[in-house]
């Protein structure tokens, strides 16, 4: 295969790239730019040397529709653009901004504060949650890579809301990423002096990721719910850790909730149900495509806590995207992937 990389100079696509470069079935990697037309990659970033050393390519969509697949890693309302005029035009398109995750348009506008891309693109998009979503995603022309606090919490909660072992009413999700889910443009919010030894919440039940998890939970779960959810920003480079509560059904058992996570991912090899959850950390799935997943009944309340943790950019963004793409290319989900977590 010969793969397309728009915003290839970010760190999910030079995560990308990183695991593109060991799969067995892609051939080339070409890098496209909006804004550093020439530059060589491995010049701009040099531990890339012997590994990508072609100039970063104007945008051309002539070029593009000759790949079998093109990712954009770009900032929200770039790929709204970008895409729409490639649709049907050859290779597959895979988006890891949240321009084709929310098919109300006018919810896009609301959470993101951006224009929309054109309806029958959204409409043609297909949000790919691998674990969730793998018959569409297989016919898929245009795929809405979930976000990354999207991933962490679905992937945990779906399978209890699905089979009832939990009340859908009251959802509340406290989330932690490292600072790697802030992109690569330097912010107040991420300098090393404002962000080092601080614990900081920000976007106060305002995340554009709650209605992509709203939106999943009907989709997949089959319930309407409204959650609260709030996302906090940890000193660290990578990792996510998405803590959810919710109240339990009656007769919900601690054994019950286990069971239903590890019937329902026992197919599925990066989804890692634990049993126990002192285990469970951002550094056991650091640098690898796993989402590790837990449940805790608390008996004396009723509430279920419910954990999953992803390294937010790989199973959070360019891993995801290459277990997608591997899906719609009929390849088997662990083709370039299948690696060791970092763990230190």
């Amino acid at each position: 295969m010969k793969v397309g990389i728009i915003g290839a100079t970010g760190y999910g696509g030079l995560e990308l790239i990183r695991f593109l470069y060991n799969h067995k079935e892609v051939e080339r990697v070409s890098v496209f730019t909006s804004s550093e037309e020439g530059t060589v990659f491995s010049a701009k970033f040099p531990h890339l040397v012997d590994i990508l050393d072609e100039p970063l390519q104007k945008i051309d969509y002539a070029a593009l529709a000759q790949f079998d697949v093109v990712f954009a890693s770009t900032p929200s309302g770039v790929s709204s653009k970008l895409f729409p005029p490639l649709l049907d035009k050859g290779p597959k398109l895979i988006d890891l901004s949240g321009d084709f995750r929310l098919k109300d348009l006018k919810s896009y506008e609301q959470w993101y504060k951006k224009e929309p891309a054109p309806q029958e693109a959204v409409d043609a998009s297909v949000y790919g949650l691998t674990e969730w979503n793998e018959l569409n995603i297989q016919e898929a022309k245009l795929i809405a890579n979930p976000g990354c606090y999207p991933t962490a919490v679905l992937l945990s909660l779906l399978p209890l809301l699905k089979e009832k072992l939990i009340d859908p009413s009251f959802l509340v999700i406290d989330a932690k990423s490292g600072i790697s889910g802030a992109g690569n443009k330097p912010s107040q919010s991420t300098h090393f002096s404002e962000a080092n030894e601080s614990f900081s919440i920000y976007k106060i039940n305002e995340h554009q990721h709650i209605p992509e998890i709203e939106q999943a939970i009907s989709m997949f779960a089959g319930v309407e719910t409204k959650i609260s959810f709030n996302t906090h920003l940890v000193p660290m480079t990578r990792g996510i850790l998405a803590t959810s509560y919710a109240q339990v059904t009656p007769g919900t058992t601690q054994a019950d909730l286990i069971h239903c996570l590890q019937e329902t991912y026992k197919n599925h090899p990066f989804v890692r149900v634990l049993e126990d959850g002192s285990s469970i950390g951002t550094n056991r799935v650091k640098g690898s495509n796993y989402c590790d997943v837990f449940a805790k009944l608390d008996e004396r309340t009723g509430r279920a806590t419910i954990i999953g943790v992803i390294d937010n950019l790989v199973k959070g963004a360019a891993g995801q995207a290459i277990q997608n793409m591997n899906v719609q290319m009929n390849l088997p989900q662990t083709m370039g992937l299948k690696t060791v977590p970092y763990f230190i």
